[in-house]
């Protein structure tokens, strides 16, 4: 049951990531101001509440999962953990609220679209390395081979 779990709550939290990283790149590029606030908006409220429970779930389960198992996978998985909080706790959370506050008062300025830049690079970085704990995941149950 814990192996489903951590397998449903990181696809729901990996997949929330991406769809707030396309979402943003997409209405950067064609969308209104009015538009890009109301991403911004959808992208905290329900956003983050599907996100932050999803990631919680899916590192208490990867915690209680690791006691079990040993090996290099585990071990690579466990090194990018705190670099994946880290950067979600310390970079992405504020970047979300801020741009949200700034989006839904129309200032859309340098400070804006450099905060913009860090949150995007910050995404992709935490997708990369959640998209290599799944593949490591996988790869430790078998499901997947080389």
């Amino acid at each position: 049951m814990k192996n489903k779990v951590h397998l449903l709550a990181g696809v729901i939290a990996t997949l929330c990531i991406a769809t707030f990283f396309i979402s943003t790149i997409v209405v950067e590029l064609f969308g209104s101001p009015d538009a890009i606030a109301a991403v911004k908006g959808l992208i905290v409220m329900p956003g983050l509440f599907i996100l932050i429970p999803s990631i919680a779930a899916t590192g208490g389960t990867g915690v209680a999962l690791s006691k079990f198992r040993k090996g290099p996978f585990l071990d690579k998985k466990k090194k990018r953990m705190p670099f994946i909080g880290a950067n979600g706790i310390l970079i992405l959370l504020p970047c979300a609220i801020f741009l949200n506050q700034w989006a839904s008062i129309g200032s859309f300025d340098t400070k804006f679209y450099i905060l913009q830049i860090v949150e995007l690079v910050a995404g992709a970085i935490n997708l990369t390395l959640m998209g290599l704990n799944m593949r490591d995941g996988l790869r430790m149950t078998g499901k997947l081979t080389n």
